[in-house]
């Protein structure tokens, strides 16, 4: 495992939207493992893989420090209910603002082996999740920030 650098706001990387994973191989683990130990080091709750400068759609969220979510080719397939409260990213490091997220969503994905997986989450979670999923298609929070915010 290794810790990778993250990529900060104004690359170009981070407003491309990422290919499907194809092959769950031993590169696909290796980066799984780098991107939880890149996510562990700066003390994040989760991290995308164009945060280390790879187009693939892999992420991963761990809100309590324990449950490690390894999501490959996630898609939100529910959704409901709405909460707003205060988001920062890896990638712009210094900044918070307010964002407007579902309060529960439903989101299919797969692990790092390939076996296809649901998960129903909910508050903190539903944010964590939809924030690193939005970076898959090249989003950054601060599109979503609420506009007497910018």
């Amino acid at each position: 495992m290794a810790i990778r650098n993250i990529v900060k706001i104004g690359e170009p990387v981070l407003r491309e939207k990422c290919r499907e994973v194809t092959s769950f191989d031993d590169r696909l683990s290796v980066l799984i493992d780098d991107m939880k130990e890149t996510m562990f080091a700066a003390n994040g709750v989760g991290i995308a893989a164009p945060q280390v400068g790879i187009l693939k759609r892999v992420c991963i969220v761990c809100t309590d420090g324990e449950t490690v979510y390894e999501l490959v080719n996630p898609v939100i397939t529910k959704q409901s209910g709405t909460q707003c409260g205060p988001e920062g990213c890896l990638s712009i490091p210094g900044r918070q603002e307010n964002v407007v997220r579902p309060k529960k969503i439903v989101v299919e994905a797969y692990d790092r082996h390939g076996n296809g997986y649901v998960y129903k989450v909910e508050g903190f979670e539903a944010v964590a999740f939809c924030h690193e999923i939005d970076h898959l298609d090249g989003i950054l929070y601060i599109d979503k920030a609420e506009k007497n915010e910018r």
